[in-house]
């Protein structure tokens, strides 16, 4: 840093609490852009509160001559942000959702703290490798796993002999991968209810999905739901 800025203390601290501003609004829109609840406003304060409370250990250890290890007010904001996160983290029927919000809430406090000690190195080489991780990673996890959502599908065939082989090959050409079959047959209605757990792609297409079903002997009703 230059002299003139370590000089001027509040100058000093202007600078680590924009640079904490910054970094929590470049993980806001990121995580606006995706359309999750954490917000922009929710991770720079996140961010700025960190950097702060990172300066005021710091400012504790060296103006007060404090015994004791000085980094436990850092040890503590990484607590509080861990019960934060899990906040984050809830259940959508058969998904879970949040995970990755949760762990952007941590890696904001973290760059926040970094901010606040005046590392503004390693705070921007997590900035830009966080960035980098979320934008192309994704892309990657997509192509290579696109079969990510869990859900159920639900068949109702009008008779107990059906196809088995061709059933599981029209799921697998419409990108399904099937995890459990729970079969229910009903002697009085003389009907086949199979429950289908199976993880299906993002980019679902319901009328090819639906289409090639209706081509499936005996085939009375097609329910595909999260729950």
């Amino acid at each position: 840093m230059p002299d003139f800025i370590i000089q001027n203390v509040h100058l000093d601290y202007l600078i680590r609490l924009t640079a904490s501003l910054i970094c929590g609004l470049c993980f806001g829109i990121e995580r606006k852009l995706r359309q999750h609840s954490v917000g922009i406003r929710t991770l720079i304060l996140i961010c700025m509160s960190s950097c702060l409370l990172s300066i005021l250990s710091v400012y504790m250890a060296s103006e007060f001559n404090v015994k004791g290890d000085p980094t436990r007010i850092a040890a503590g904001v990484i607590t509080g942000i861990g019960f934060l996160g899990a906040g984050a983290i809830f259940h959508y029927g058969l998904n879970i959702r949040g995970l990755t919000t949760a762990a952007i809430i941590f890696t904001d406090a973290s760059v926040g703290i970094a901010c606040g000690a005046n590392l503004y190195v390693p705070a921007a080489l997590v900035m830009i490798f966080s960035i980098l991780t979320l934008a192309i990673i994704s892309r990657v996890e997509k192509k290579l796993f696109p079969a990510e959502k869990r859900k159920n599908l639900l068949l109702t065939i009008a008779n107990k002999d059906y196809d088995e082989n061709y059933l599981r090959e029209t799921l697998k050409s419409c990108g399904f991968i099937i995890h459990d079959m729970d079969i229910r047959y009903s002697y009085e209605e003389k009907r086949t209810r199979l429950t289908i757990s199976v993880h299906a792609p993002d980019s679902l297409n319901t009328n090819d999905l639906t289409e090639k079903l209706s081509k499936f002997r005996g085939i009375k009703e097609v329910v595909l739901t999260d729950n």
